[in-house]
Formats: structure tokens, C-alpha cells, sequence
């Protein structure tokens, strides 16, 4: 049995629901007319090139955001949330017709946010909704709790303002939607990997993203059937997409390959020719030899991870978790060296995990805090998960939590 402390704790679904529609009585008066669940997600491999044409393997997570909900005779959008160990719930309210770019820019945006996009989008009419939300999607964690939020709410509120079940065009229209409310209303520059998992996930399966054309494939993942694991090592370091650093490393990829005119995939040498690109284009009282350094290794990563993905992909099709763990480890190095968006906290996680018998080991999500996730034998899990939380307490650092990832099911109404 598993050291309760050690692991975080998470509701099914009947319990999600039953939570948010308590908290929807309790502050409304009433009973929700359905309740809505969406995933969190860990990213398997394939991380910060969403944005670069690139290649992601992610899938959605057993924890999930579940918003009770029913509409208004008004516009307006009345909003209630208990977040993950909170003990008092937080309201915001704000009208439909307020709902824009940088409106609202804290937690309520991204909620409001993909209903804003969704009724500019013609998906469903203008309405006011009362949502009342519960989530297990730790905060900060890098599991996209965020997206988990805009998911939920953007099915439920699209199936209520038009009475029909959210058929697969519409919930492929939504993934957008819910880019909308992150990237223009909340002002995180994401790309749309977060969303488009927490909208398409099914159990049993990761899912293969290639943002070249925004085909998506169901890629069997049944670690559990070849007694493995995916463990996630949230590192409790504080972790935001909205600070400035993601966005700076996005902007980097954007102009080289606005510069270059092709994906940087397409292009023979691309971290050469982004080098060069680099040396004519040094920012004001910036360091040219730094400057052109950094640009090669952000491609450098980009073109790199892209590769590493799709030989992952087929490493995981073939069953073959040894070399499919490798390719892990040689992505986490990739983003701690080249990109630069690991930490102290992900990588004592990431070397802890490997030193304890992991397959493989990385951390996942943004970065500069949030998780790690390690591919263990399952008879290694609780071992692994004392020795990094060993290793942590040993180097002064945050006390981490734990949680055995298990492919899921997408966004969905569970009430």
C-alpha cells in the first residue's frame, strides 16, 4: 500500500461531481443543471515545440477541473472556486460584454475567457452562466491546470447555451476557443497542446500532436499492462506561464522562423541559419557572441526535441520502454542545457528518479518549476518517490508530491 502522505489524493468522477454541485447549492441556491469534467495532462515527450510546427506525445490525467453549471436570464458570467487544498471559496463576476484581451487577467479569465471565444467563434449564443468549479489538478504543477479550467467550462457552457451534446467538430473547434482565453485574456503566451489533450484525451492512449498540420493520432500507451508506471514528481516549485520566461523563449522561435520563412523542421541546418539570422539581429545593449549562442541553442532544442518525439512515438507503438526512456532523458537534457527552462527542484527530481531505477526521467510542462514525471517499474514506485523525496529535503528544496498518471478520458459531462 502506498504512503498516503507521498502520493496526491483525487476524486472520480461521481465524487468531482457531487463536490461541484455541492458548492454550486451552497452559492447559488439551487441545483446545477449538469456538472462538467476536464483533464489536467503530462506531457510524455515533445515540449516546447507546440509552437514550432513540432511534435508532442502527451495524455490526459485521471485528476481533473469539474464545473457545475447552469445559465442566467442575463449575460452575465457568475464564478465560484475552490481550488486544490483550499479551504474557502473564491467568486468573481463580471458581464459578458467586459469579457476581453487582458479582461479578466487572473483565474476567472480563463473560464470567462473560453466562453468569450466560444460565442465569438459562433459556437454558441450569448448567455450568462453561474458555474461553480472543484479541482484536483494540483496548481502550479506544470499539469496545466489552466487548461483543465478552460475545457470544462467551454463544453459545459456550449451543450447548455445550445441543448446538443458537443458532437467531435465542435470539440475541435473548441481547442481555439480555450487558446483564446489563455493566450489573449489571461496574457499567457501558450501554445495549444495544453488544450487540445484536455479536449481529445481518451483513456489508454497518449496522444500524438504534429502542429505541421494539426493532425492528431491515438497512440496506445498501456504502461500498467507491462507493469510500468508514469510517475509525476511535482516538485512544488512555484511554476507560471505568465511571468515573462516562457514567453521570451516563444519569442525567440517565433522571429527565427519568421525570419527563416519555413518551420524550423523543414530547414536543412536550422540552428546555423538561426545563428546567422542572430548575428545581424542583436538586440540593443546585448552581448552578440551570448546573443547568437542562446539563439543556437533554442533551435538547436526545438529541432532536436522534434526528432527525439517522433522516434519516441515509434518506440512507443513498438512496446520498446527502454529506449522510449532514453529518449526521455535525452529531452530532459535537452531543455535544462539548450533551452534553459529546467530548475535546481526538476532536475534533483530528474537525476533522484534515474539514480532509483527509472527507465527514464524529465521534466514536464513549461518549466522553471512544476513537475518531472519518471517511467518506473511499478514494484519501484514507492521507492523512487521516497528517494527524490530524499534527495529534495537533502538540498534544502520544496518537499515534493507525487501521483501515478493514468491515461484518460477528455473533456466530458459527468452529471
Amino acid at each position: 500500500m502506498m504512503d498516503s502522505q507521498l502520493f496526491v489524493s483525487s476524486r472520480d468522477d461521481t465524487a468531482g461531481a457531487a463536490a461541484a454541485a455541492a458548492l454550486y447549492q451552497q452559492h447559488f441556491g439551487a441545483s446545477p443543471r449538469g456538472v462538467w469534467a476536464a483533464p489536467g495532462r503530462v506531457n510524455l515527450i515533445g515540449e516546447h515545440v507546440d509552437y514550432a510546427a513540432g511534435v508532442c506525445l502527451p495524455f490526459a490525467l485521471t485528476q481533473s477541473t469539474f464545473a457545475a453549471m447552469d445559465l442566467r436570464d442575463d449575460n452575465r458570467i457568475s464564478l465560484v472556486s475552490l481550488v486544490p487544498g483550499g479551504s474557502e471559496p473564491v467568486e468573481y463576476s463580471i458581464d459578458l460584454s467586459q469579457i476581453g484581451p487582458g479582461e479578466p487577467a487572473n483565474w476567472a479569465g480563463y473560464a470567462a475567457g473560453a466562453i468569450w471565444a466560444a460565442v465569438e467563434a459562433g459556437l454558441m449564443p450569448a448567455r450568462g452562466l453561474n458555474i461553480a468549479l472543484v479541482s484536483d489538478v494540483p496548481l502550479g504543477a506544470g499539469l496545466s491546470s489552466s487548461a483543465a479550467l478552460e475545457c470544462s467550462v467551454a463544453v459545459g457552457a456550449v451543450e447548455l447555451a445550445t441543448g446538443k451534446t458537443v458532437d467531435p467538430a465542435t470539440r475541435r473547434a473548441l481547442i481555439p476557443c480555450c487558446i483564446r482565453a489563455e493566450n489573449e485574456v489571461v496574457g499567457a503566451s501558450t501554445g495549444g497542446l495544453d488544450q487540445t489533450i484536455s479536449l481529445l484525451g481518451q483513456p489508454g492512449a497518449a496522444l500524438a500532436i504534429d502542429y505541421a498540420d494539426n493532425s492528431t493520432v491515438q497512440v496506445p500507451a498501456d504502461f500498467a499492462g507491462h507493469g510500468l508506471a508514469i510517475v509525476v514528481m511535482n516538485t512544488n516549485a512555484p511554476h507560471s506561464l505568465a511571468d515573462g520566461q516562457y514567453a521570451s523563449r516563444r519569442g525567440v522561435i517565433d522571429a527565427v522562423t519568421e525570419a527563416l520563412g519555413a518551420p524550423l523542421r523543414k530547414i536543412a541546418d536550422a540552428p546555423e541559419q538561426a545563428a546567422a539570422w542572430a548575428a545581424e539581429h542583436v538586440p540593443a545593449a546585448t552581448d552578440r557572441d551570448d546573443y547568437v549562442a542562446m539563439v543556437r541553442r533554442r533551435v538547436t532544442h526545438v529541432v532536436s526535441e522534434i526528432d527525439r518525439t517522433k522516434r519516441a512515438i515509434a518506440q512507443l507503438r513498438a512496446q520498446d520502454f527502454a529506449a522510449f526512456g532514453q529518449s526521455m532523458q535525452a529531452s530532459h537534457v535537452s531543455l535544462r542545457d539548450d533551452y534553459e527552462v529546467s530548475c535546481a527542484e526538476l532536475d534533483s527530481a530528474q537525476e533522484a528518479a534515474m539514480a532509483a531505477g527509472a527507465l527514464g526521467a524529465r521534466m514536464t510542462g513549461g518549466g522553471f518549476g512544476g513537475s518531472a514525471i519518471a517511467l518506473v517499474a511499478v514494484d519501484k514506485v514507492e521507492s523512487l518517490c521516497r528517494a527524490v523525496a530524499d534527495a529534495a529535503a537533502q538540498a534544502g528544496l520544496a518537499t515534493p508530491e507525487f501521483l501515478v498518471a493514468v491515461p484518460s478520458a477528455g473533456a466530458r459531462r459527468v452529471k
